[in-house]
């Protein structure tokens, strides 16, 4: 099964979100809705709102409101992207231009919060304690994971303990949030919703290692991004803190030089060669490998439909992929 038989199987319930995404941004300020529309389409894997369909649709869920879940999940994940191309001072995303670099800091920021308050409103629309609670630990889980980001960046003394903690925080937990809401949904016991919430959080992870071996293996056309743009912004990835850990003392100081410094061409260029030499990228991809077969574990037990089907194409495309 194909990413894009995937996408074909719940295609109707994607299309339903895209028209509550469409509605509710909607905004009487005209720059909100440039802003908005301009980061919406701009492409992605759509994955986190995809899991809330297809984690719903596992436990046999027949309402209608997972399209508006789905919708706020995409929300919170696009304000966490607004917010981190600032931070980053990143100018491409997906091939294009960041809206930052089109649009200035200031409207990218301010547009970000208006997409968590907007999802905030569409929360207090569903009407389920639980939901808002899930949805609220996420996102402020989610921002204390980008301050770790930020407090790590250029040093090159982060440990994979330290690393897998801003993973578990900034990326996974919308992951384990999307699929815990499907749970939620169907009124499932509480150690399906566990469960189902621990594929999520692996996936995740899963997904963002081999994000961070992309940035030293992947192809521009295919990430829409650039060889190494993680070292440039001083980012201690796995692939590094591994090459650092196992390298020799020439081999260390170069990528531990390249991280306080943020990797020029030539730099780079070094850093490749010691990730070579000490199958870093091995390494991580074994991790991330560890981690999929953990989500696939996970919901071993749930009963076999097209839904639990996808969820496992998923977790081998987490590691599999190239973009």
């Amino acid at each position: 099964m194909s990413i894009d038989h995937i996408r074909k199987i719940i295609s109707l319930d994607m299309d339903a979100m895209d028209v509550v995404i469409r509605a509710k941004l909607h905004s009487e300020v005209a720059l909100v809705r440039q802003v908005g529309e301009y980061i919406i389409n701009s492409g992605g894997k759509r994955l986190r709102p995809a899991l809330v369909i297809l984690s719903a649709g596992a436990f046999g869920y027949t309402g209608k409101y997972h399209h508006n879940l789905a919708a706020i999940i995409e929300f919170i994940h696009t304000a966490t992207l607004l917010h981190d191309d600032v931070v980053d001072a990143s100018e491409l995303r997906r091939s294009k231009a960041t809206a930052n670099a089109l649009f200035g800091n200031a409207a990218s920021v301010l547009v970000g919060d208006f997409l968590y308050s907007r999802s905030f409103q569409m929360m207090v629309e569903v009407d389920n304690m639980r939901i808002m609670q899930v949805l609220a630990d996420a996102t402020n889980t989610i921002a204390e994971g980008e301050v770790l980001q930020l407090l790590n960046c250029r040093n090159p003394d982060v440990n994979e303990e330290n690393y897998l903690q801003v993973i578990r925080y900034k990326t996974a937990k919308l992951f384990e949030a999307a699929t815990r809401l499907g749970a939620i949904l169907c009124n499932a016991t509480p150690v399906e919703e566990e469960l189902i919430a621990s594929y999520g959080m692996h996936l995740g992870t899963a997904f963002q290692l081999t994000d961070d071996m992309l940035d030293y293996s992947g192809d521009y056309h295919d990430t829409g991004k650039n060889l190494g743009d993680d070292l440039a912004e001083g980012k201690p990835t796995l692939p590094l803190i591994y090459a650092m850990k196992i390298g020799s003392k020439k081999q260390t100081a170069i990528v531990s030089n390249a991280i306080r410094n943020g990797g020029e061409e030539e730099s780079l260029q070094a850093v490749l060669q010691v990730i070579q030499e000490t199958d870093a990228l091995a390494y991580a991809r074994k991790k991330a490998e560890a981690e999929s077969c953990m989500a696939t574990a996970a919901i071993s037990l749930l009963p076999n439909s097209n839904y639990k089907e996808c969820l496992l194409q998923l977790a081998t495309f987490a590691v599999a992929r190239n973009h």
